[in-house]
């Protein structure tokens, strides 16, 4: 019998092509896992840069719009955007600044060392012919003064309380009815609801409640005891207080008022920011309802003295969930991310 030698010639290099194949497929797949998350990692940087310059203009701007870093060429925001990269590169790619409507856009983009454009380089997928990609982040950031919001406590100031007291001392607010704050007192000016000590109406199981500039404030609680479904919240300042910590609330500010009791309307005027040192909202001298640890003895509110002590200050909060409006002389206001 003969036998027949096939020759295995032609299949030689199936392997090497094999493997080729393979080789650029690993290679895509390091792309993907290596050079796609170098990029995401430093698109969350420039999102942390665009976002803290963008919040640092907002606020400047908010204070006064005339300061240099309310400025398309804030140094500030180039600085924050740069020291938010881990690198501590990064380009300020861009600041459209809007001071009519309040708003300023910050688009951060990446840099290298080296390197004038906002790309970052790609090892893996270079050699896929990708050799770099551009990543920038954006940030869009509004200030104002609130008009609508809502509020954490169910009460309101009168516009003669706060008017030139901003920053100021801090100061023993009592319940109107009493006739006992000397710098607003009862009349015109100091106008209140018999029996009321400036309670609003709150949200169904809530301490605070909506508020909104533009329809009069119907009238809440009346009487000698604090308002319900407050304890958490009292308790809460009161344990931050004595952790040695800020209770800044914003509540809003009343210009007159009609009605009496549970009846009465409040016409707003703004919000104002407060900073709260201790209060006194019934008879009985402990939490959640008196927590009277004022800065002197003169500010305790004991006995029948109802009241809050503080003081009115200029503040910027980062709180969302507010509409906001042009900026009011003795309101608070409120810098917010929009996207």
């Amino acid at each position: 019998m003969r036998r027949v030698r096939v020759s295995s010639d032609t299949e030689r290099g199936g392997i090497a092509v094999i493997v080729a194949f393979l080789m650029v497929a690993m290679l895509g797949f390091a792309a993907l896992a290596i050079d796609v998350a170098k990029l995401y990692s430093e698109r969350a940087q420039l999102q942390n840069g665009a976002d803290a310059a963008a919040l640092m203009m907002a606020q400047k701007c908010a204070r006064n719009d005339v300061d240099a870093e309310c400025s398309s060429t804030s140094p500030l925001a180039a600085d924050l955007a740069s020291k938010n990269a881990i690198d501590g590169l990064s380009n300020l790619k861009s600041v459209a600044l809007d001071k009519t409507n309040r708003t300023v856009t910050v688009t951060a983009g990446a840099k290298e060392t080296g390197s004038s454009t906002n790309s970052v380089s790609l090892f893996f997928a270079g050699v896929l012919g990708i050799p770099s990609a551009e990543v920038n982040a954006s940030s869009s950031v509004r200030w104002g003064s609130p008009v609508e919001g809502t509020i954490v406590f169910p009460l309101a100031f009168s516009i003669c309380q706060v008017s030139g007291m901003v920053d100021g001392s801090a100061q023993l607010l009592q319940n109107f009815s009493a006739d006992a704050n000397p710098d607003c007192p009862l009349g015109p000016a100091g106008k209140t609801v018999p029996g009321g000590f400036g309670w609003t109406l709150q949200g169904s199981g809530q301490c605070g409640g909506l508020v909104n500039l533009a329809i009069n404030q119907s009238g809440g609680e009346t009487g000698n005891d604090g308002p319900s479904n407050c304890d958490a919240t009292l308790n809460g300042w009161a344990s931050n207080l004595n952790a040695g910590k800020e209770v800044i609330i914003l509540l809003p500010v009343y210009d007159d008022v009609t009605g009496t009791g549970a009846g009465a309307q409040y016409h707003l005027n703004s919000f104002a920011a407060f900073s709260v040192q201790g209060w006194a909202f019934s008879g009985a001298d402990k939490l959640p309802m008196v927590y009277n640890s004022a800065p002197t003895s003169s500010l305790k509110c004991q006995g029948n003295c109802r009241g809050i002590i503080g003081k009115f200050v200029k503040y910027v909060s980062l709180a969302d969930g507010y509409k906001l409006g042009p900026v009011s002389p003795n309101g608070a206001l409120v810098v917010e991310l929009t996207s």
